[in-house]
């Protein structure tokens, strides 16, 4: 069986501040956990108790450090991070509002994991993957793109499950119109679309989830996921679909929630042996089970600070 979720992009340090309700500027103390989008996915469907591989480069310098021992920690592969003097280790800066939500400030100009190449990436690699999951934070112009078109390739031609999160990161990009356009080249290769709903107008054009559903139903995509915090979750095949409520709960942080909710999604998909061929005939059902343990796999994380360490071992 297929056992394996590898995770391509970036993982990095987020500086959590040890206060909220304060802009960056205003922080006095930060403290340093391993973060990054892919890598928390990684985290979460291993803590469920899944094998995963983190693809991604790290610099030679004590944080790429801090980060391989923190995933051999929580059993997260590292057989395939490459390591690189040629930059360090990306960071980024985080402030906390009151309500959990957050500022951001990018240390990646570039950061070791931009610079991952397409060669790099090994055909055999995913001759037992069971999904590759990807965001859109590494595919600016720079080589990492290129190396997530060759895992990808690789992953597909492998019989994976390609899962797409476009964990849109405005400060990123500044062009935000060609980072839209690069979510939208790279959205049909996806078996599965993870979408916020402060992401849906800014990638479809839409307010409304039924007419987005219209451009995110493109190419590959059988399976669209539309989160939207604290008032649920709804998920979508062609021919199926079903929503649930988000328990209230008390957020002290919400870093890497949306990578707690799509991971511990995607374990579930794995645990119940669905196949790519068969996340189109998903049922409501079965979509309504995922979402509402998902939901409240999310809804513990939010209620300790950082992404990994937060992330419960086990679904309710």
């Amino acid at each position: 069986m297929r056992n394996k979720l590898i995770a391509i992009g970036e993982a990095l340090i987020d500086f959590i501040p040890k206060q909220s309700g304060a802009k960056i500027k205003e922080v006095t103390e930060f403290k340093p956990v391993v973060g990054g989008a892919p890598a928390n996915v990684c985290g979460a469907f291993t803590k469920l108790g899944g094998e995963s591989e983190m693809l991604t480069k790290l610099g030679a310098d004590p944080f790429g450090d801090k980060i391989i021992d923190e995933f051999k920690q929580f059993g997260i592969g590292c057989d395939l991070i490459k390591r690189t003097t040629k930059a360090n280790t990306s960071l980024a800066f985080v402030a906390l509002e009151e309500d959990g939500g957050r500022e951001f400030s990018f240390y990646r100009k570039p950061g070791a994991d931009m610079l991952l190449e397409e060669n790099e990436v090994k055909e055999e690699w995913f001759a037992d993957a069971y999904a590759l999951h990807f965001c859109s934070v590494s595919l600016g112009d720079f080589p990492m793109k290129e190396a997530h078109r060759s895992a990808i390739k690789y992953a597909k031609e492998a019989g994976a499950i390609i899962s797409f999160d476009p964990n849109i990161r405005l400060p990123l990009w500044e062009d935000h119109e060609e980072l839209k356009r690069v979510v939208l080249e790279f959205l049909p290769y996806a078996d599965i679309v993870k979408i916020s709903d402060e992401e849906l107008f800014f990638i479809t054009g839409e307010t409304e989830i039924e007419k987005a559903k219209e451009v995110l139903f493109t190419g590959d995509v059988k399976l669209i996921i539309y989160t939207r915090g604290s008032e649920g979750a709804e998920a979508f095949t062609k021919e199926a679909g079903a929503f649930a409520t988000q328990e209230k709960v008390e957020a002290l942080d919400t870093t890497g929630a949306g990578d707690a909710f799509i991971g511990s999604f995607l374990y579930q998909l794995y645990a119940d042996g669905v196949s790519k061929e068969k996340l189109s005939s998903l049922t409501e059902n079965h979509l309504n089970e995922y979402l509402t343990r998902s939901n409240k796999y999310c809804g513990e994380s939010v209620m300790k600070h950082g992404a990994i360490a937060s992330y419960p071992t086990k679904l309710i």
